[in-house]
């Protein structure tokens, strides 16, 4: 729990009193999951008729002040999220926070637990959802495609090469939604591509290429300009450009 830039934690042993209906149970992430997914209606395995769930799923009243298109049910909430429908719940207690659901018709049910009553489990949910939904569109990996999947980092950041079918998508994964507004790479090697799609600031229509090491490793990938490396490499020169930069300071001092 955080206050003021203080952060204390908070051990879980705390009496659930007048929220025990709500908070009066210990569960996973993975059990909420599997409660979640019985709410669907196409589920084959339900502690529930599948007349009751339609009821329970079916949008019988909008929240008119939420800036997302979001509805109650009969004790669940329910939305679409990157052409996704979903239905489920939030739930918090001193320390905690959850937001799960079943994604309709899908066979598919989602639940992120964070152990901090400020984290971020309606965002990540989200960005889940996205990422679901962009593997949907785009089908699995196709076999030359598979082996760029990996994470590189430089000096802004982490990338990660995510792909799909035929292409490879280029990942930010500090955004919720990693994949918002992705570039696109389009292969045409076995270590070279273009990048296909791209937002007005990114490099569209600039090459790509991956470089191997003597033994066939790939050490290095180029997009367009910029060189990205594994995250020990680029560990190590920004401890050796900065952390030197901090020594000089101190020696001067």
């Amino acid at each position: 729990m955080g206050w003021r830039g203080w952060r204390v934690a908070i051990p879980g042993r705390n009496p659930t009193y007048a929220l025990a209906p709500a908070t009066g149970f210990v569960s996973t992430a993975a059990d909420l999951a599997r409660f979640y997914a019985q709410i669907d209606p196409a589920a084959k395995q339900s502690f529930l008729s599948a007349e009751s769930r339609r009821e329970m799923v079916r949008r019988q009243w909008r929240d008119p002040h939420s800036s997302l298109e979001r509805y109650y049910g009969l004790g669940t909430i329910s939305g679409t999220t990157a052409g996704i429908e979903h239905a489920g719940h939030s739930g918090g207690f001193q320390g905690f926070i959850t937001r799960s659901g079943a994604l309709l018709g899908r066979d598919l049910s989602v639940s992120v637990l964070t152990n901090a009553a400020d984290g971020m489990s309606h965002f990540w949910f989200d960005g889940i959802l996205a990422i679901i939904a962009a593997f949907a569109k785009n089908g699995a990996p196709a076999a030359r495609a598979k082996s760029w999947a990996g994470r590189w980092w430089s000096l802004w950041g982490a990338f990660d090469m995510v792909p799909m079918g035929e292409k490879v998508m280029v990942a930010m994964p500090g955004l919720f939604n990693p994949l918002q507004d992705a570039s696109e790479i389009k292969l045409t090697g076995r270590d070279t591509g273009t990048i296909a799609l791209a937002g007005g600031y990114a490099s569209h229509g600039e090459n790509v290429r991956r470089v191997r090491s003597a033994s066939g490793k790939v050490t290095e990938v180029w997009m367009s300009g910029n060189k990205l490396l594994g995250e020990a490499k680029v560990a190590a020169e920004m401890q050796k450009r900065y952390e030197a930069e901090k020594s000089k300071k101190r020696r001067r001092r």
